[in-house]
């Protein structure tokens, strides 16, 4: 038995794979422990959707080993894939697992118990949310894109497995599920030719969780809107289903998204748009959007803010351009000043943040259900603690209580807007 600590940077799929990791570790009797300080064992999975994630990654790892250098790291994820010869040299890793052995780590490692293969459904202090990754790879070719390098073609899971770790992961009393993936709305489409009854469209995988798991909620992670057609929003008419989607835009200017060989235009992301807000009421759309692409003019630029500005999203996700080693953007002409792209995204930051705040001022005076993951430090002098929590159309929420509500859905008031979230009331016995 070992003590492993276990962290990951960048995307939920990430973030879903260490705790699928930490969760099958746990069930061959190591203690998955909460600071490398702890730790014999650290694994670290890495992200290189940007520099900054590849900076981070490189930092978290020379963190570990700065905390506890007798605790080696072994490193996995994208920034490993794409550059192990970087991260071998780091102190203190080694060893560099590729995201196509990723799944092996326990055997690798030899972290395997002579007691066979076990999972432990729920650790000891566990999240209140859980991951489930439906699919891995992406067969599109975003020329700034460098997940599609890391990370391989598209490959879905059989559905039948998917059933199973919801209906497991409700045993272990989690409330709220959350499928994710590289591309998720790509779910079985790898599988036309000749695709086996195992791995049906995402549309039928949904209604199949919806008839066959009883978890009380769950939400879709990050959706490419050319994948989806109006007809796919009436799946929401089940209370179930997380009011929250995550469209990635990227950018509101037509030239620039050609550029981006992307398979969306602004027209039919905005039909797209109306119709998702027209049939899911008190939906939180939401979005990515990459600022200073190469070539990225005022003009376009000035496109893509006013853009934004007229479609209602709920919270947007900036990203200064980065040039990825081995994407076609990497060599563009036109590459644009560090500086103007900083302003750039300033701007469109602002805009996010004026966005935002109007979405959270809609629910000001209403009763909503919020599941609570987490304490905002010790109890206050009149003996209540603070908790942080979500609703279903993810607001954050914060509120004061006198007992434990740690994976609880309670209705709770939204009376004050305050930096980050809403402050809430919690009625009396509820």
């Amino acid at each position: 038995m070992m003590r492993i600590y276990l962290a990951s940077i960048g995307c939920r799929l990430n973030q879903s794979e260490m705790d699928g990791l930490a969760r099958r570790l746990a069930g061959q009797g190591h203690q998955i422990v909460h600071s490398p300080v702890e730790a014999e064992l650290a694994i670290l999975n890495t992200c290189a959707v940007t520099r900054e994630a590849e900076r981070k990654s490189r930092q978290a790892s020379r963190r570990f080993h700065r905390q506890n250098p007798g605790a080696p790291v072994v490193v996995t994820g994208c920034y490993a894939t794409l550059s192990p010869a970087e991260v071998v040299a780091l102190p203190g890793a080694i060893q560099v697992v590729s995201n196509a052995d990723k799944k092996e780590l326990p055997a690798i490692l030899d972290l395997e118990q002579e007691f066979g293969r076990k999972t432990l459904w729920q650790l000891p202090g566990g999240r209140t949310r859980a991951f489930v990754q439906i699919q891995d790879g992406c067969d599109n070719h975003c020329s700034y894109c460098v997940t599609t390098i890391a990370r391989g073609d598209a490959h879905s899971r059989p559905a039948a497995e998917i059933i199973e770790e919801i209906e497991a992961l409700v045993a272990a009393k989690y409330q709220e599920v959350v499928l994710t993936g590289v591309h998720v709305g790509s779910y079985g489409r790898e599988m036309n030719r000749g695709r086996p009854e195992s791995c049906p469209t995402l549309h039928v995988l949904v209604q199949m969780i919806l008839s066959e798991t009883s978890i009380p909620r769950w939400r879709l992670s990050s959706l490419e809107p050319g994948d989806l057609e109006a007809g796919f929003f009436k799946l929401w008419e089940n209370p179930r289903l997380c009011r929250q989607l995550h469209l990635p835009l990227q950018s509101g200017s037509a030239t620039i998204l050609r550029r981006m060989a992307r398979r969306i235009s602004p027209e039919r992301y905005r039909n797209l748009a109306t119709a998702a807000l027209a049939a899911i009421p008190d939906l939180a759309l939401t979005t990515d959007i990459i600022v200073g692409f190469p070539g990225e003019s005022e003009e376009e630029f000035a496109a893509s803010l006013n853009f934004v500005e007229q479609v209602d999203f709920a919270r947007l996700h900036v990203f200064s351009f980065s040039p990825r080693p081995g994407t076609v953007a990497a060599s563009m002409e036109g590459q644009i000043p560090r500086t103007v792209i900083r302003e750039r995204s300033q701007r469109m930051r602002e805009l996010g943040c004026q966005k935002q705040e109007s979405f959270l001022r809609r629910f000001l005076g209403r009763r909503m259900a919020v599941l609570w993951e987490s304490t905002a430090g010790p109890a206050r002098d009149d003996g209540s603690t603070i908790w942080r929590g979500h609703t279903d159309n993810y607001i954050p929420v914060t509120a004061a209580a006198e007992r434990p509500l740690r994976n609880t859905i309670t209705p709770v008031l939204l009376a004050e807007l305050r930096p980050g979230g809403i402050w809430g009331q919690i009625r009396s016995g509820s």
